[in-house]
């Protein structure tokens, strides 16, 4: 009878502890789609409040402002274009070392950014088009995000060929910058949505993996913070690319 008490006591301990790593766990992935979900509002809001500044109504329809001219058509667009990528950067390299405070004013002023580097968009793509294409990606990134949450299936082995790909869209993308090739937009296009699909179910899994349940609080926010940065850039790729394909130009 103690044997069977003691065993009951143990298996009662390791449920409480499933239930205490669960509870923990929807937590944590919760805060890291709040934090994702934050920052793509910041960049549409950004975005559109650059484009509105950047542009008037004329008679013969729309024209730069000097601040447009400023931010598209200077030097200093290549400024705009490249400062996403300069922060990703420097978060990647300085999260361990950011305090909690820190780090979401970095994910936050990032995303600030990206709204001002895609703010050309509204000058290129109607807005019903846009709005479109944005319920499908959300659409289609809340499937995938979800399977890659709950599937079973480990899709650690994805990750190297999802990088290739990555690395393949950013060298292409940038030669096209110069060569102005709509079948190599075209072709960048479809492989990136392929590629950002994959990479939005592996990252799930990778951030959900990230989770311990010994993290401190400043240790879990990091991680969320992360993990919020990972999927935000998976989402915003998916709506370009989906853009590309599908927006209607003015």
């Amino acid at each position: 009878m103690a044997e069977l008490d003691r065993r009951y006591a143990q298996g009662a301990a390791g449920r409480a502890e499933v239930g205490v790593i669960d509870q923990g766990l929807r937590a944590y992935m919760l805060r890291v789609y709040n934090y994702m979900a934050s920052g793509v509002a910041i960049t549409g809001v950004v975005a559109y409040l650059t484009y509105a500044m950047a542009v008037v109504q004329t008679e013969a329809g729309l024209q730069l402002t000097a601040f447009g001219n400023f931010m598209y058509a200077s030097p200093f667009k290549w400024v705009v274009i490249l400062a996403p990528l300069a922060m990703v950067f420097f978060i990647s390299a300085r999260i361990n070392s950011m305090n909690l405070g820190t780090a979401q004013i970095a994910f936050w002023g990032f995303a600030a950014l990206m709204g001002a580097s895609i703010s050309s968009i509204f000058l290129v793509y109607t807005g019903e088009s846009m709005a479109r294409v944005f319920f499908i990606t959300a659409a289609s990134f809340g499937a995938l995000s979800l399977w890659g949450y709950t599937t079973s299936k480990d899709l650690s082995g994805w990750g190297s060929f999802l990088f290739m790909g990555l690395i393949g869209i950013i060298i292409a993308s940038l030669v096209n910058l110069f060569i102005g090739s709509t079948a190599l937009q075209f072709a960048v296009s479809v492989i990136g949505v392929l590629v950002f699909a994959g990479l939005t179910a592996y990252d799930t899994q990778q951030i959900k993996e990230m989770y311990s349940v010994n993290d401190d609080g400043t240790t879990a926010g990091r991680k969320a913070v992360m993990g919020a940065l990972r999927l935000y850039l998976d989402f915003i790729n998916m709506f370009m690319m989906l853009l590309q394909l599908f927006g209607d130009r003015r």
